[in-house]
């Protein structure tokens, strides 16, 4: 389990995380969404101990990572948004040198080949890391991070770059991890939390703005919660008998979609579900229903929303937020060297 309780980083005058809490159950996928420059990956890297906070406390199965720097680091597996690589190593090498940095204690050798075979970089072990394509130099990040079987896994946009076979490969590939992990994906893509996150935490600015379940989140913060229906019959006596329901404030029709069939927007109590009352009394009055829906905001919608009512209040409160200082102090820099060509199969 990892608990954040109000985490605050300052740079200067700079808020780069202000007063950050949440927890994270074991054996959970979760989905740390937000912006560029939103305090993803501040928030990351002082969970795994690369930066201190300026206030607050990380515990990691109810060890701190201030008090157990060590211990904590053993139980994380990290991969940051540029995966620490040595080009000039092959995957086989890098990953024993990897394995011996974090002074493992299983089996090397049958250690290693099983990470190998579940990121499925078998083909890739005596190839020059430099020479693999983008899709393969991510996969051998991820297996460094699984050295040492940890359970808990960060990763730092784990796909960008990717193309979208390799995005599709990659996603899967979480999915599997997460069944014998506790897995945290930050990431600005919604397609790819919502294709792989069993949960969504919303962070912009430095501030926590939404936490909840994938496929119940936008539901739960939408303020209007409207279902669409359409069904067959007569559109006056439609909407009299759907209004007289207990629970229904509001029935409006929007139209004749086609010959005899009207489309209904439908306003329920906010905690009441009305799909059951009205298929009942669409029955009982042999009106067909054709299709039904919510309204509620999707999950893109309420990201916009969200952040830029934030930024909103972020500028009101004159305070300028950037991640760039993190990578400064963690010391991290761009990787050097030509680009090499982006490929399925790396090439020597």
């Amino acid at each position: 389990m990892v608990e954040v309780k109000n985490l605050t980083k300052r740079y200067g005058g700079n808020l780069a995380l202000d007063n950050v809490s949440f927890t994270i159950e074991e054996g959970s996928i979760v989905g740390f969404l937000g912006p560029n420059g939103a305090g993803k990956s501040t928030t990351m890297n002082i969970i795994t101990g690369y930066l201190s906070a300026t206030a607050g406390e990380v515990t990691v199965f109810g060890k701190s990572i201030l008090d157990e720097p060590g211990e904590v680091k053993k139980l994380i597996g990290y991969l940051p948004e540029q995966p620490p690589l040595y080009q000039d190593m092959t995957v086989k090498e890098y990953l024993e040198f990897m394995y011996e940095l974090k002074k493992v204690k299983l089996p090397k050798e049958q250690h290693l080949r099983e990470i190998c075979g579940l990121v499925r970089i078998e083909e890739v072990y005596g190839r020059l890391i430099g020479n693999l394509s983008k899709g393969y130099k991510q996969r051998v990040g991820i297996a460094q991070a699984l050295i040492g079987n940890p359970p808990v896994l960060i990763l730092d946009e784990p796909t960008v770059g990717l193309d979208p076979k390799q995005i599709i490969e990659i996603r899967t590939l979480i999915k599997a991890l997460g069944q014998n992990h506790t897995v945290i994906l930050s990431s600005h893509i919604l397609p790819e939390v919502q294709a792989v996150c069993q949960r969504i935490i919303v962070v912009n600015n430095g501030r926590l703005v939404a936490d909840g379940a994938t496929d119940t989140l936008a539901h739960d913060l939408s303020q209007d919660h409207r279902l669409i229906l359409r069904a067959e019959g007569p559109e006056q006596e439609l909407l009299a008998e759907i209004g007289r329901l207990e629970h229904v404030q509001e029935a409006v029709s929007l139209g004749e979609k086609e010959p005899g069939v009207f489309e209904i927007s439908v306003e329920a109590r906010q905690d009441y579900d009305l799909r059951r009352d009205l298929f009942s009394l669409l029955a009982g009055k042999n009106w067909p229903l054709l299709a039904l829906k919510n309204s509620d905001l999707t999950l893109e919608d309420l990201f916009l929303q969200l952040t830029s009512s934030d930024e909103a209040h972020a500028a009101e409160d004159g305070e300028a937020v950037s991640e760039e200082p993190a990578l400064e102090e963690a010391g991290e820099e761009p990787e050097e060297g030509e680009e090499t060509p982006e490929e399925d199969a790396p090439a020597e």
